[in-house]
């Protein structure tokens, strides 16, 4: 009897349902969220186990790393079609998402998600961390100008190098202000140390990797988006085609059609979001700065038809193709190319 097993995860606990090749419900449990206590289990069973599914999540790609390394038969699956399946049922529980993975399973109703390799989830750790204390440091900055604004005092327009000397500027003279801001200034500065120090560790691991090197030879394309790039592709053998990355990463329009009624609306967001960003702002810096090539002058004949927010996110669209055909053929980004413009 073959064996379809769905795995809903949660931190502490695993809820499992294993369902027939006939769609009958065999058994239930629920384990410890640690791969050796789920091989254990899944290798007690009565039978051929067919598939085995997990929803993409934090901590999937651990668990389908250590059910791989036990030769079990294990899919990550999209997200955000599991998360559509699982609405049609009224209740919604642990359990019942278990089942509802493992009828997809047995159903063939799924898009499996590539799992991406050790250096590359540590490559993405290195960058959230930068952006998380990038973040704090911002919003310090910005909770320095609201309690100064409160008194009428505005800190304006200034560089990151003099704004610690322009709010001791400010809140000379009042106690109150200096003992409120002296403390989010010290940390501000520790903060931005350890970003000052994550930004040289990204360029290092940028200028040691030679497919990041290649990326960096398209204007536009720095440390941080190289890596980003890199480490969310992870391997670009699975691409058919370097068009398909574009609608991969959410950056193709979506579309509602039924019947009399055609809409084609926004782009469609899917995929990975900080890689979507890192194309975007690689976009906007290669329209307005740099050097001119043919894909600046491409993206500048679509903004004079169709915008400057579109041409846009047709140029990181196209960026992000070309990245991609840059990576397989082993090629540097060529500035003087002659290409159809019009494309």
């Amino acid at each position: 009897m073959k064996l379809f097993i769905g795995l809903d995860v949660s931190l502490a606990k695993t809820a499992i349902c294993v369902v027939s090749e006939h769609g009958k419900i065999v058994k239930e449990a629920q384990i410890a969220s640690e791969p050796e206590a789920l091989v254990r289990w899944i290798r007690e069973q009565d039978g051929t186990i067919a598939a085995i599914g997990l929803e993409a999540g934090p901590l999937s790609q651990w668990l389908h790393r250590g059910l791989t390394e036990a030769d079990l038969d294990v899919v990550l699956m999209e997200t955000r079609q599991v998360k559509g399946a699982l609405k049609a049922m009224p209740i919604k529980t642990d359990r019942r998402d278990a089942e509802g993975i493992a009828r997809l399973l047995h159903l063939g109703w799924f898009r499996p998600v590539h799992c991406k390799s050790v250096s590359s989830q540590e490559v993405r750790a290195v960058l959230g961390a930068r952006k998380a204390v990038q973040q704090g440091m911002i919003a310090l900055e910005m909770s320095l100008r609201g309690v100064l604004r409160n008194f009428g005092l505005k800190v304006g327009a200034i560089s990151r190098g003099r704004f610690d000397l322009r709010i001791r500027e400010l809140a000379l003279g009042n106690p109150m202000l200096e003992a409120a801001t002296e403390p989010m200034l010290r940390a501000r500065a520790s903060l931005r140390h350890e970003l000052a120090g994550l930004e040289r560790h990204v360029r290092n691991l940028a200028q040691d990797d030679p497919v990041c090197r290649r990326l960096m030879s398209m204007p536009g394309i720095g440390a941080v988006v190289a890596l980003t790039y890199r480490s969310a592709i992870d391997d670009p053998a699975r691409f058919t085609s370097s068009k398909k990355v574009g609608p991969w990463v959410g950056l193709t329009p979506s579309r509602n059609q039924s019947g009399e009624r055609d809409v084609s609306g926004g782009i469609t967001k899917a995929g990975d979001v900080n890689l979507r960003r890192a194309l975007c702002q690689a976009a906007t810096v290669m329209m307005h700065r740099g050097r001119s090539t043919w894909l600046r002058t491409w993206a500048t004949q679509v903004a004079r038809r169709r915008g400057r927010k579109r041409a846009m996110v047709a140029l990181a669209r196209r960026a992000g193709v070309i990245l991609h055909r840059m990576w397989v053929d082993d090629t540097d980004f060529q500035s003087d190319m002659t290409v159809p413009l019009a494309a």
